[in-house]
């Protein structure tokens, strides 16, 4: 019996798909609309089998997965209060689903690493989502070894998100964990909720646009999208997790926004499902 029969005849749900827009570390200790946001997520969404997320902060030669039995929590910040550095999410890995994305990927070379556990791109969503930390998580890197040090053209990453799809079968919820605008060079440290600057209101709300009109082809070409897309994402490691996302998205599928808003000023909020 073939795995995707195997699938359909346990009577596995096909799980919806996130993009969230994780923002500030902080987010995981602050209890605002965001975080009540991704709060009613983890109670409205079908219980996952396991949870992949695509990381905007674990970049790497070539694509990795973690295959860790017993994940460890990443403080990948410096700088915070002492409260962030004594959190844990204590929550098993699924070696098993990352060796099937191991298997099933062609676009790239896929392989497991030992050496990574959760970053805060998975755990300072996934502490509000699921508290108890009793759901099986691994991580997928973005490949950023394209000439010197930059990452692969984004239809590469698109192309090879595509080959994802049968997870969502399988009961994985995939999430793509960035930010649509990242500019770390304007942002207002000392003000969670700072007036957001014109350019980064202008994007967003033109990825939103192209978002609901499923033109996949204009989010690829991001650069067209607007006059502004240089400043909204000066590096492409947040918003690539988005693109991973949105080639999940199948025929007649819809997206809604769960989550809207810009937090420092230049740091886009927005989240939104899939399926």
């Amino acid at each position: 019996m073939t795995e995707k029969s195997t699938t359909k005849s346990s009577g596995t749900k096909k799980m919806p798909v996130l993009f969230v827009g994780h923002g500030s570390p902080m987010n995981a200790v602050l209890k605002n609309d965001f975080t009540s946001s991704l709060v009613n997520l983890g109670k409205e969404l079908p219980k996952p089998k396991a949870i992949m997320v695509v990381s905007a902060h674990w970049l790497t030669s070539g694509t990795r997965l973690t295959c860790n039995d017993k994940p460890v929590t990443i403080h990948d910040f410096y700088g915070f209060p002492n409260e962030l550095y004594g959190i844990k999410y204590p929550s098993p890995g699924a070696p098993e689903y990352a060796r099937m994305v191991e298997r099933w990927v062609r676009k790239a070379q896929a392989s497991c690493d030992p050496g990574w556990g959760l970053d805060h791109a998975a755990w300072s969503v996934l502490y509000h989502m699921y508290p108890k930390a009793d759901i099986p998580v691994f991580e997928m890197s973005l490949d950023y070894s394209f000439g010197e040090w930059r990452p692969r053209p984004v239809q590469y990453h698109y192309d090879l998100a595509k080959e994802l799809l049968p997870m969502r079968e399988k009961g994985v919820l995939i999430i793509g964990s960035g930010n649509i605008v990242h500019n770390l060079r304007t942002v207002d440290f000392e003000n969670i909720d700072a007036k957001p600057y014109g350019w980064a209101v202008e994007f967003d709300e033109k990825v939103k646009a192209s978002l609901l009109s499923a033109n996949h082809e204009k989010l690829i070409n991001y650069q067209s999208l607007s006059k502004n897309a240089q400043m909204a994402t000066p590096t492409l490691d947040h918003y690539l997790p988005m693109i991973y996302a949105l080639a999940l998205q199948e025929k007649n599928e819809k997206i809604k926004f769960t989550y809207e808003g810009i937090q420092n000023g230049s740091v886009s909020m927005r989240c939104f499902q899939i399926g």
